[in-house]
């Protein structure tokens, strides 16, 4: 196929999952004809989108949408505002979220979109109109039955509330074509808190069983989060409130590393909260925190800035944990590495992790953010569904759905991985892959359906 366009990312993506599904296809070959079917979109929709700028000059973006896969549900995934996006970023974020939709047990497909829009530095005005000009491509190919986006980098609840009303007008009706929307406007209780709230959830499972001295509980218990958005706020506040500590987070343009016990407070991550929505940097930081609490490491991320840490969790961006930094995880005593961000390591970061698990004893013990992080597009879910009932759940109730949620995720990866890594002659002390579990589970689920509705045979 070597007529196709460079994808560097999809193609990371896509051979860590066939790497991932070697022992599943040897046992079961006829599957190979699915794998070689849904590494394929259903539908790329790629469109102009021309904006004015506060000069009143014209601007133009590149606006796409991957219609990735319906099998299981209605195309389910976010919209990205970034100026690094292109199909390729795209297509890897659409084959994740096919298999990660699938291991919520809720009936979505997958897909991804955005534009190469920079939101930073622009003026509410501007996002505005951007919003507009976007949604009246975008209108032609959405709907609550048929694709329904979400927030992604660049579109928080700003985003989504322009893009909807743009919407509503341009259809004439109020329907759950989004998710991430406003409380009082159909969105759902926990929705911002989902993905981190989910994040911790999950690991809850993996420290249980794989090293419970280093329970979340215990304010010895040192947590590493790398991101300052909404997954890494909403997983540091949920750290915070068990009685763990929060050792580090980061930006585009450095890290922030607490230099006493105590770590972050919750004042301290609410104000990063606060500073992110205006856009501000992490290097500002002795506007709102006492400065020798703290220091600053710029063009730093914060793997290779700890000397001891118990479990880390990548929440920026993909591909933020490097081989090095693997290895500087690994010495530091890292037990536990989760993504909250998709693809936050790099194949070769995930080679270290995993070889560390196969050795036994005190090795690393990885998931993938496709499992992981799936506790975002769970409550998405959920609120398609109070949607579909006109109805608002209560946030214990969505709280409770969510943990269940995860739970159930954890242990069909868990029991795949047991089942699918390959590994029968590994010692007793080692751990299943439960990245092998997260992709052969996923992958199955998503080719039975479409075996079953004529997709391939």
């Amino acid at each position: 196929m070597s007529q196709l366009p460079s994808e560097p990312e999809f193609e990371q993506a896509l051979s860590e999952l066939k790497t991932s599904l070697g022992s599943f296809l040897k046992a079961h070959p006829n599957y190979q004809k699915a794998l070689d079917i849904v590494q394929i979109p259903e539908r790329i929709i790629q469109f102009r989108v021309v904006w004015e700028d506060d000069q009143g000059q014209a601007q133009v973006n590149r606006g796409f949408r991957v219609q990735y896969n319906s099998s299981l549900g209605p195309y389910k995934g976010g919209l990205r505002l970034h100026p690094s996006v292109n199909l390729s970023i795209l297509k890897f974020l659409g084959l994740e979220q096919t298999f990660k939709n699938a291991l919520t047990g809720l009936n979505m497909g997958g897909g991804k979109g955005g534009s190469d829009f920079d939101p930073k530095g622009k003026s509410d005005a501007e996002i505005r109109r951007f919003c507009v000009s976007f949604m009246t491509q975008l209108s032609k190919h959405i709907g609550q039955d048929v694709d329904v986006p979400a927030g992604d980098i660049g579109v928080g609840g700003r985003e989504i509330g322009y893009l909807f009303g743009a919407y509503r007008k341009l259809r004439n009706e109020f329907a759950g074509i989004l998710t991430g929307k406003g409380l009082h406007w159909g969105g759902s209780n926990i929705r911002p808190e989902a993905t981190g709230y989910g994040l911790i959830y999950f690991i809850e499972h993996m420290i249980a069983k794989a090293c419970p001295e280093y329970s979340l509980s215990k304010p010895s218990t040192l947590v590493a989060i790398s991101g300052a958005g909404n997954v890494s706020q909403f997983t540091a506040l949920k750290v915070i409130e068990l009685g763990a500590t929060v050792v580090s987070m980061s930006d585009s343009k450095g890290s922030l590393i607490a230099t006493t016990d105590s770590g972050f407070s919750k004042d301290v991550i609410e104000s990063i909260g606060q500073l992110k929505l205006k856009g501000g940097f992490l290097d500002s930081f002795k506007q709102f925190t006492d400065e020798g609490k703290y220091t600053y490491h710029p063009g730093q991320r914060p793997w290779t800035l700890l000397s001891k840490v118990h479990i880390a969790l990548p929440g920026a961006t993909q591909n933020e944990v490097s081989a090095a930094e693997a290895e500087a995880l690994v010495k530091s005593g890292v037990r536990i590495v989760a993504e909250g961000s998709n693809m936050g390591c790099t194949k070769e970061a995930i080679t270290i992790f995993e070889a560390s698990r196969k050795k036994g004893g005190a090795g690393v013990w990885y998931a993938p953010g496709k499992a992981s992080n799936c506790g975002g597009v769970a409550v998405s879910g959920l609120e398609m569904a109070q949607n579909s009932q006109r109805l608002t759940w209560s946030p214990e109730e969505v709280d409770t759905k969510l943990k269940n949620i995860m739970k159930d995720c954890y242990n069909t990866c868990l029991g795949a991985g047991e089942q699918w890594s390959g590994e029968e002659n590994t010692g007793n002390d080692v751990l299943p892959s439960l990245l092998a579990g997260a992709n052969v589970a996923g992958f199955i689920k998503v080719a039975d359906a479409m075996k079953a509705q004529g997709d391939w045979w």
